[in-house]
């Protein structure tokens, strides 16, 4: 009995501690060493009624980084888009993500 409560404890110990340790570690999966290239240059197609413009971005694939041309997405009456951009943090280069705010 006194093996098995052992057993469970050393189980239930080493799961909380990759518990613990997985999310710190998981942070810097989205940290990317070297910066995307400069911007592309993007001719804006004419004005759509009830669309937002949202402007060309580089998204990381693989150990590269992969262009993603803009694109008109639907207004949010009362919303301004703000587009995606990549920063540099402590750990590298990590893109934030394009969202509505007002």
């Amino acid at each position: 009995m006194k093996r098995q409560l052992l057993l469970a404890a050393a189980v239930l110990a080493t799961g909380s501690v990759f518990g613990l340790i997985s999310p710190g570690a998981q942070a810097h999966d989205n940290y990317y060493r070297s910066p995307p290239p400069p911007p592309r240059h993007e001719v804006r197609p004419a004005p759509r009624p009830g669309h937002v413009w949202v402007p060309g971005h580089y998204d990381h694939a693989r150990d590269n980084y992969a262009w993603r041309g803009g694109y008109w997405q639907s207004a949010r009456p009362g919303y301004r888009y703000v587009p995606e951009r990549w920063e540099r943090g402590p750990h590298g280069w990590y893109k934030r993500p394009g969202y509505w705010g007002r």
